[in-house]
């Protein structure tokens, strides 16, 4: 169904199943598949490829132009995958040529009234972001990963999987997987124990993963070497392979530390 109050290209591709409410505009190269809903006021344009089942609230923007002085109209991306959730006010900008000209969201996300994601980032699949959180341009958010109300991430950080970041903090540096964040430019404040929980971790390899977090980040030598010197009966702890592995391979932008009291 298409309101009659709604403007809608002609070249865009829209499957039938999918619901256009009123006042809604869609551009040129849009393509939106199965069962999506715009309830209403919602602008979509770009080269804009949605997936299926998502749902757009009122004033949502999409595919509009990068805010970036840089971009000069080049042929960019978002490409958006399945039942995420983008509340009032959500905008979403495509890609840029210093960032492989795509900004990608995967599946089931939620979008809270306000949020902005900027120019090639990458956001996987069960991630929330709370009212008017915001990313900077080539921010990558990983599964399951959580960002507060308010809360501003820095262009090219990465939040790793299972991380939260709280309420009305700035994020300049990368953020480990399960990782847990408050403050303005500050340290982690340990592990998302009630993330972990849900993942369904047993009290024992929650506090094993901690134990490894503090060698991580003692001062006793570099983070490579502290590495290095994680326990072997703790190498086979799925988490913490995964935590060691982002470490060694997300450094460039610098890592959020733990401070050991």
């Amino acid at each position: 169904m298409i309101h009659e109050t709604s403007v809608i290209s002609k070249k865009a591709s829209i499957d039938p199943s999918s619901f256009i409410g009123p006042f809604c505009t869609i551009g040129d190269n849009v393509k939106i598949g199965k069962n999506n809903k715009l309830i209403s006021h919602v602008s979509i344009t770009g080269n804009t490829n949605i997936g299926n089942e998502n749902v757009f609230y009122p004033f949502c923007s999409i595919g509009s132009e990068p805010q970036d002085l840089k971009f000069k109209g080049e042929k960019s991306f978002l490409i958006i995958g399945n039942k995420n959730i983008f509340r009032e006010n959500v905008t979403v900008n495509p890609g840029t040529i210093g960032g492989g000209l795509k900004t990608t969201i995967n599946n089931n996300c939620l979008f809270m009234v306000g949020s902005h994601i900027a120019h090639d980032c990458l956001i996987e699949s069960n991630v929330i972001l709370a009212n008017n959180a915001t990313l900077a341009g080539h921010v990558q958010v990983h599964e399951n990963a959580i960002l507060g109300g308010n809360s501003a991430v820095h262009q090219y950080v990465k939040i790793g999987k299972y991380a939260m970041i709280g309420g009305m903090s700035g994020v300049e540096k990368n953020i480990i997987p399960y990782g847990l964040y408050t403050g303005i430019r500050s340290d982690l404040k340990g592990i998302n124990i009630v993330g972990l929980k849900r993942k369904g971790l047993n009290s024992t390899t929650i506090n094993n993963i901690l134990k490894c977090i503090k060698i991580i980040f003692s001062n006793s030598d570099s983070i490579d070497s502290n590495v290095k010197n994680i326990p072997s009966k703790y190498l086979n702890i799925t988490e913490i392979k995964e935590i060691t592995e982002y470490i060694i391979n997300f450094q460039k932008r610098g890592l959020c530390r733990y401070k050991i009291d």
